[in-house]
């Protein structure tokens, strides 16, 4: 190898190594994968965001974030291309902040469009996976916190309908008591999910 070329290759390591939550291990999922991402508020979305930009370093992921294309009208989700897109793809995965109302009123739109107008056919037989974060720790969640169950199990809902219409539900990915120190670690911990 010459000088140019050992030069070139460093160059190419190092990038590789700066690259954020393992982008350079990222290969295609396994299963045709469709990322709806939500956030009521998008100046607080630190989180939320750094999750889509994860899920965006994904090879074949396609990521649509319904605010930044809809904005808040949620009478503006066009459902005939939302349903074109979503047939395209054999697993969905939703990402949104856990409120008390627990799914933004977009993704709620979003479900409504997709699933509402034509019935659970569109999804039958594709995943579900749900993917939140939330403020509150144990003293919220789990046995002993106020809320009296896990995280993972406030989505039960969303595990209705995907049940409802022969779906897959997969196990959630939740992150509670979240810490802006931990977000690298959230977004391998996603990035090795969409991978599966």
């Amino acid at each position: 190898m010459n000088r140019r070329n050992l030069l070139k290759a460093g160059v190419a390591l190092a990038a590789v190594a700066a690259m954020p939550f393992g982008r350079a291990q990222a290969k295609t999922p396994s299963k045709k994968t469709l990322v709806i991402v939500s956030h009521p508020y998008p100046e607080s979305s630190t989180f939320i965001k750094g999750l889509q930009q994860a899920a965006e370093t994904v090879e074949g992921v396609t990521v649509r974030n319904l605010e930044t294309i809809y904005g808040f009208d949620t009478r503006a989700v066009k459902g005939d291309e939302e349903r074109r897109i979503m047939r395209a793809h054999d697993r969905v995965v939703f990402i949104f902040p856990t409120h008390w109302f627990n799914i933004t009123p977009m993704m709620k739109a979003y479900l409504n469009e997709t699933w509402g107008s034509v019935g659970p056919g569109l999804w039958q037989g594709k995943e579900m996976l749900v993917v939140s974060t939330a403020a509150g720790g144990s003293e919220t969640y789990g046995k002993n916190g106020r809320v009296g169950v896990e995280l993972a199990d406030v989505f039960l809902p969303m595990k209705a309908s995907a049940l409802h219409c022969g779906m897959t539900y997969l196990p959630p990915l939740v992150f509670q008591g979240v810490r802006s120190s931990e977000l690298a670690n959230y977004q391998q911990q996603l990035i090795e999910r969409l991978m599966q």
